[in-house]
Parts: structure tokens; sequence; C-alpha cells
């Protein structure tokens, strides 16, 4: 799995969906803009099966 989104930031994704993981790639991005790491795996969590109410 691969895809490339946005003209400011180009995010580059790639991985298996089920596989034993994924990454991404922000280009654009000034040097020195930090993400939080556990915000990041709170919004991923919520795709874990069984997180919906269906």
């Amino acid at each position: 799995m691969s895809s490339s989104t946005g003209t400011l930031y180009k995010i580059s994704t790639f991985g298996e969906s089920h596989g034993a993981g994924v990454g991404v790639i922000v280009d654009g991005c000034p040097a020195g803009i930090r993400f939080d790491a556990k915000r990041i795996q709170r919004q991923l969590s919520r795709r874990r099966p069984g997180q919906g109410k269906l």
C-alpha cells in the first residue's frame, strides 16, 4: 500500500494495512517541527477492529 497527497505538505504513506507496520513521510515541514506521538497513536488506535459502534 502506498499513496501521496498534498501540495503545501506532501504526505506519503507506505507499508501493509494489515501487516506488521506502516509508515509516513511528511515533506515540506520546516525544520524543528515536533509531532506528538501520543496524539497520533490515539488517532491510529481508533482504527483498530472493534472500536466502532457497528
